[in-house]
């Protein structure tokens, strides 16, 4: 066995790109490797959780997926994105917010690095309510600038009948809630405030009626709730937050394993 064989198979189950070499990863790109982007955002989540939770969790669930994925083809999963399109935080403070023509440029960057890397299957896997129209906008825009189908995804969206059999106080994710917040417990519970659960509550959020095409404006969270909360958090627990991070994995590896975002027109 060869040097390079060698540092090949040492380095065969790290589904993460930084802590791989250019080499280990040329050998990925030669194989068609899945790059995964987790994409996030840094912005207040209430007053018992950190501001990263967005970024955590989008990582999380990719780190699960790719491991499901390897199993049956390689992939990696890219350095996340840790900022976004979070201005509706901004009045809480212990937020970063971009422009879209930012997030856009920034995007299209990334994707174009990987690209260069020689990968042409890019799947951006975002966790952060605040981006999904601009992702649904830009997947169009950077698919027809960089000449490859740049797939989008948000995590939660992929399972939300999961989500709904799993959470007592909501039916889907909120922001800073039962449902993000058994989440960190599941993964980084050191970050999770337990003595001030009882004050992370507001009134829910319909997200999936917030996508639907309606008239509305923008508005602050602040205008929405007092506590930068969305839902209830009081009965979250780790349990809870393992069977939604297993249920996302899941149903992301399986559509990846089977080319489905690869079989789908642009337009979709």
């Amino acid at each position: 066995m060869t040097v390079l064989e060698d540092t090949l198979r040492a380095n065969a189950n790290e589904v993460f790109w930084e802590r791989l070499s250019a080499e280990r990863l040329r050998y990925l790109a030669e194989r068609d490797a899945i790059v995964l982007v987790p994409i996030g955002s840094t912005e207040q989540h209430g007053p018992h959780l950190p501001t990263g939770v967005d970024s955590i969790l989008s990582t999380e669930v990719c780190r699960r997926t790719a491991e499901l994925v390897a199993k049956q083809q390689p992939i990696v999963v890219a350095p996340t994105v840790w900022c976004g399109l979070a201005d509706h935080h901004v009045s809480f403070g212990g937020t970063f917010s971009l422009r879209l023509s930012t997030f856009h440029a920034l995007l299209h960057d990334l994707c174009r690095s990987i690209l260069t890397a020689g990968f042409r299957r890019i799947v951006l896997v975002n966790g952060h309510g605040g981006n999904m129209a601009g992702l649904s906008a830009l997947q169009q825009e950077l698919t027809r600038e960089l000449g490859i189908p740049v797939a989008t995804t948000t995590y939660f969206m992929e399972c939300l009948p999961e989500i709904a059999a799993v959470l007592d106080d909501q039916n889907c994710i909120m922001h800073a809630c039962e449902g993000e917040t058994s989440m960190m417990m599941a993964i980084a519970s050191e970050f999770v405030d337990r003595t001030r659960l009882d004050e992370a509550t507001g009134p829910h959020f319909d997200i999936v009626g917030s996508l639907r095409p309606s008239l509305k404006r923008s508005r602050s969270f602040h205008d929405v709730t007092s506590s930068g909360v969305a839902g209830v958090a009081r009965r979250a627990s780790g349990a809870k937050g393992l069977a939604i991070l297993g249920a996302a994995a899941s149903t992301l590896a399986r559509k990846l394993v089977s080319g489905e975002p690869w079989r789908t027109s642009a337009t979709e």
